[in-house]
């Protein structure tokens, strides 16, 4: 190992623990040593700080701790003669870095409130380029994304590159590589952000280009997203330093990329993101680390040029993607799901209340449609003018030996995701209630609406080959056709929900595992019912059982149930038979009716989690939306940072929303009867479920009985509306006896 490298990290880490420090002096004496310090809306204080050491820093006396810490990691400086060429001195000398700049970055959230944004996207019209820490919120809705596969890793950039067309074509590389892009630093002032929208690309964590800060400092917010992680996702304890590392080497698959001259502040942070596991790629010529320890291969590898960048950070992090490349005139990948197309941006739109826009995936015989066959029946978007609107049926038939009619819904649901991965084309929603907006952008780059028809056929084909054998996409805008073809859609829509509603977990035999999750939540193990969803929502029975005929080594499996061993709380032999198997005996049981005992495990992908309110007699729940408190005292964010790591926590369980409104939600504590509080936007969405469930319950009314913020936050609040409304709860026997 190069001496000149670790001579400059071991610098730079007495340079910034000093400069820190004496930034800590000068604010003591500028405020209280009471103080509050901290990153905005998380439960995990500062989060590298609190992963490693345990340290839960609250206020500016609370900092002194950590920088001692820091100090302690500093070792020896690189003498002339007698240099051993160890790791240890430069990974400690990193760490040292990265523990100062997270102080750092506290004491600018204190000095310069104002100086990041707390929203998802930049407010660039207004200058504010930098969004800081990501909170809580942000970290469930994109922790999904990690625990599914839809973002393989992420790229940490510092600096800037050459140019902005440079820049771009990095970045576009590993947005279709589906990786996120986390940016900090500059290079002579300047910024791969502002090098990206020069370029003409839209910026923020719904396109995965993440402007954290900046200054090297502000690389340290990548850092606490990915122990937020392992915290949040692998329930990994803090201060339980070694676990927390291996973590991220083992499932955080992360890298850095150096644009730019690497100076002494740089080189710590490159050294104490190795204690991670996570590489550097740089494109200037410094002193390689190439002997493999912390990293999976290589620890920095320079210079590299920029059109090998990519695939050379892919290949030495050893990190597998799946590479999709689709026969059309735009970019397309998971990267641009988030992409909004504004006004100014707009060419042409269909749906969103203005035409009809309508979906539907019907089965068909294999000798009824033509393999590859895309159709266009009526004017094209280019025959379009700029402003104009039209109506369109999206209208796919499959066919397939193994394609059943019961898969139809699912492929219908994809027709969002994929639409949206095209760069340049927005779309919202699904069914008969589509938006679909396209870009000026998309229309300069040659987008016909062809290229829908030829993404939504070849990726069928790609994630669906076990079940497709052809696929056959007609695409109508008469408006006319669509009318006729919408009023045969919704007679599908209420054949399909009727099928699914009907069924009881008494109907079948079998129910799906899903273990997606535990690459994040190693015990977690979510078993999925025809009456309990899948806790993220995303998945129910039909979809689980379609899954394992695309998939029959995946991770929804079969589970026989067994023989019933406690029927109103929902527990099942073979249930338990498999869930001790797969958490590797971690989970021996749990009951799916109940939150009260020994409820179900839950990760932190769920949509809501519910609570019990013992005053109330009662429980609330919460979804991932909001972001206020409740009447169990933890917001969203605390409760999932609690129990979502794949733990049993008997009085809290996570659940889908869908879930509320099921005949086997609860239904051992009494079902959605129990229900006292939830926030008013969710309790909105569900109205018409809450009435219909209510009235089968015998309380028509129960929608007006429950609680939300606007009644009140507390017990104490909430217990006298409950009161005058009647709630059933109230004369309910004990939640806990």
């Amino acid at each position: 190992m190069s001496k000149l490298i670790a001579f400059a990290a071991i610098q730079g880490g007495y340079k910034v623990v000093a400069e820190v420090e004496g930034q800590l002096e000068t604010a003591l004496q500028t405020y209280d040593a009471s103080t509050k310090i901290g990153f905005p809306n998380t439960a995990y204080y500062l989060p590298v700080i609190y992963s490693l050491t345990g340290l839960k820093c609250e206020t500016l006396e609370d900092l002194k701790k950590p920088m001692e810490f820091a100090r302690g990691l500093l070792p020896p400086h690189i003498r002339l003669k007698n240099w051993l060429p160890y790791l240890g001195p430069l990974l400690d000398a990193g760490m040292a870095g990265i523990i100062s700049y997270e102080v750092k970055e506290a004491l600018r959230y204190l000095s310069e409130p104002d100086f990041y944004i707390a929203q998802e996207d930049p407010d660039i019209e207004n200058g504010k380029w930098w969004v800081g820490a990501a909170d809580d919120t942000i970290l469930r809705k994109r922790g999904v994304e990690f625990v599914d596969g839809s973002a393989p890793g992420f790229a940490a950039m510092v600096g800037a590159a050459p140019n902005k067309d440079i820049a771009k074509m990095i970045v576009e590389d590993y947005q279709k590589k589906s990786l996120y892009i986390f940016c900090a630093a500059n290079h002579n002032g300047k910024t791969l952000i502002k090098q990206c929208h020069d370029a003409g690309m839209q910026v923020g964590w719904n396109t995965r280009i993440v402007p954290f800060g900046p200054d090297i400092s502000s690389a340290v917010f990548a850092l606490g997203f990915a122990n937020r992680a392992a915290m949040a996702f692998g329930g990994v304890q803090p201060g339980d330093y070694k676990t927390i590392l291996k973590y991220n080497k083992d499932r955080v698959f992360a890298f850095v990329n150096a644009l730019g001259d690497v100076g002494t502040e740089w080189g710590v942070a490159a050294a104490g993101c190795v204690n991670w596991g996570f590489l550097t790629i740089a494109d200037t010529p410094i002193p390689e680390i190439l002997p493999t320890g912390i990293c999976t291969y290589e620890h920095v590898v320079a210079p590299v040029t920029h059109e090998e960048m990519v695939q050379k950070s892919v290949e030495v992090r050893g990190l597998k993607v799946s590479v999709t490349e689709i026969d059309i005139p735009l970019a397309f990948g998971p990267a641009y799901e988030g992409e909004r197309v504004r006004g100014a941006d707009l060419h042409v739109q269909c749906g969103g209340g203005k035409t009809q826009c309508t979906e539907l995936v019907k089965r068909a015989e294999m000798n009824e449609i033509e393999d590859g066959k895309v159709e266009v029946i009526g004017p094209d978007v280019t025959d379009l003018k700029e402003g104009e609107t039209f109506p369109l049926g999206i209208y796919v038939q499959i066919a397939g030996r193994e394609f059943q009619e019961d898969f139809e819904p699912i492929m219908e649901r994809q027709i969002h995701h994929l639409i949206n991965y095209i760069q340049g084309i927005m779309h919202i929603g699904q069914r008969d209630i589509s938006w679909v907006r396209v870009s000026k952008a998309a229309m300069e780059k040659g987008f016909t609406l062809k290229d829908i028809g030829v993404v939504l056929h070849a990726k069928f084909h790609q994630d669906f080959t076990k079940i497709v054998d052809k696929v056959q996409v007609t695409l109508y805008t008469k408006p006319e056709d669509v009318d006729k073809m919408t009023a045969t859609a919704r007679d599908n829509y209420k054949t399909r929900d009727e099928r699914v509603d009907k069924m009881t977990d008494e109907d079948v035999e079998t129910f799906y595992s899903c273990t997606l999750c535990q690459s994040f939540a190693p015990s977690h193990v979510c078993t999925v019912s025809p009456e309990r969803t899948g806790l993220c929502g995303a998945y129910n029975w039909m979809d689980c059982k379609a899954s394992f005929e695309i998939n029959p080594t995946g991770p929804n499996q079969p589970i026989e149930k067994g023989e019933v061993l406690d029927e109103k709380l929902g527990q099942f032999k073979g249930v338990n038979e498999f869930i001790y198997k797969a958490s590797r005996g971690a989970v021996t049981h749990y009951n799916f009716y109940s939150m009260v005992h020994d409820p179900m495990t839950t990760c932190g992908c769920c949509e809501c989690i519910a609570a019990m309110l013992p005053a109330c007699n009662g429980v609330m729940t919460v979804g991932r939306d909001y972001g206020g408190e409740t009447p169990c005292g933890m917001k969203f964010t605390t409760l999932a940072g609690v129990m979502g790591g794949g733990a049993s926590s008997p009085g809290f369980v996570g659940h889908s929303k869908f879930n509320i409104t099921q005949k086997k939600f609860i239904s051992g504590d009494g079902g959605l009867l129990r229900m006292v509080w939830m926030p008013k936007m969710l309790k909105e969405e569900l109205k018409d479920r809450i009435d219909a469930r209510g009235a089968e319950m015998g309380v028509p009314d129960l929608y007006d009985k429950i609680a939300d913020e606007t009644v009140g936050i507390t017990e104490e609040e909430i217990l006298p509306f409950l009161q005058e409304k009647g709630h059933p709860a109230l004369t309910m026997e004990p939640l806990v006896g």
